[in-house]
Order: structure tokens, then sequence, then C-alpha cells
């Protein structure tokens, strides 16, 4: 299952009609031992590019709620990365992130989280991987402002993107009560 992720094609053409018209490239990061797992959305322009998950500004913030290092993120032994899909879904004409393809995670999820088993800690970053994960259909302020329903276990966040700045200004609970159980929760699971 996990060699036939990255070869996968299956919308070859609806992103050959997106505003970028670009090619399927599927970026896979997890393996079997995991002991977290990043649930998000769907790998961005620059990820699509370097086929490194959360390799952007993005992936610096998430680490720092996270605090931990670039290394650490990176051990597939440690930290698994599934996003609701696998391939950059492209942009529309006025520039927007299209949402991720439903075929994807009708395709791969249930068995990539098989292949992942149970792991002591699952963020849920962005509206797509809560609604999802948590069978929800509240908003992301909401859902996240209810973290304590979900932790220790699981962690609803925001997405971290430069776009969500003004998000963290207008909800400063956010840095000072979850990150710090974030933190300690992140540091538990990897020990």
């Amino acid at each position: 299952m996990t060699d036939d992720i990255p070869k996968c094609t299956i919308c070859t053409q609806r992103f050959a009609s997106t505003a970028t018209g670009h090619s399927p490239r599927p970026v896979v990061w997890f393996g079997a031992d995991a002991r977290i797992m990043v649930a998000g959305q769907a790998p961005g322009a620059r990820v699509h590019a370097s086929g490194k998950p959360f390799d952007d500004p993005s992936g610096d913030r998430l680490r720092d709620w996270m605090g931990i290092d670039r290394a650490t993120f990176y051990d597939m032994s440690r930290i698994a990365v599934l996003p609701m899909a696998f391939c950059f879904p492209g942009y529309s004409a006025k520039g927007a992130d299209l949402p991720p393809p439903a075929i994807c995670h009708q395709t791969w999820r249930d068995a990539a989280m098989a292949h992942i088993g149970p792991v002591p800690l699952t963020l849920l970053i962005g509206g797509y991987a809560q609604k999802w994960h948590l069978n929800t259909r509240a908003s992301v302020t909401d859902t996240v402002a209810g973290w304590r329903t979900h932790a220790p276990a699981v962690f609803p966040l925001p997405h971290p993107s430069w776009r969500n700045t003004g998000w963290l200004r207008k909800n400063p609970w956010f840095e000072t009560d979850l990150l710090p159980e974030l933190r300690k929760a992140v540091q538990k699971a990897l020990t």
C-alpha cells in the first residue's frame, strides 16, 4: 500500500484543469512506528516542489507549536504526516487554494491509517481533517476552542499558515492555554 500511493495518478485530469495545470506528485511521509500523526489538509505548492511535508514557513510555525526541531519532525519513526490528500490540489483561477479531492482520502486514508496503527497523539490541522476525524460540522475556531474535549490524545489546531496570523492575534488563548499543553503531549508521546 505505501508503495502504491507515490504512483497514484487518479487526479491527473483534475490537476491539469486547475490554474496551476500541474501533475500529481503524492507526498508520502509516514511509517508504521510513528508516535504522532499530523493530519492536515493537503500539500501546498512548496511542498509539491520539494516532496517533503511542511517544508515551508507553515512547517516552521507548526514545529514551533509542537516544540520540536526539524530532525525530530522528519523522523518517520516518530512523526507521521497523513493529510486528507497526498497531492497539491492546485489553485483556482482566482489564486485560492483548492480543497483536497475527496477521491484521495476515499482511496487511501483507511489503508494508510491502518498501516500507521494507533498513535498516542494526533494533531488535526484545519477544518478538513477536523471534520473527518471528529465527525463535526463545527468551525475551526469552535473546534480548536474546544480542544480540552479531545486532549491529551487529540489536538485540533488551525492551519499554521501566515494567513492565520490574524486568527492567532484574535485568539490569544491558543498560545497561552493550548500550546503549553500541546508541547507537553508531544514530549510525552515521543518518550
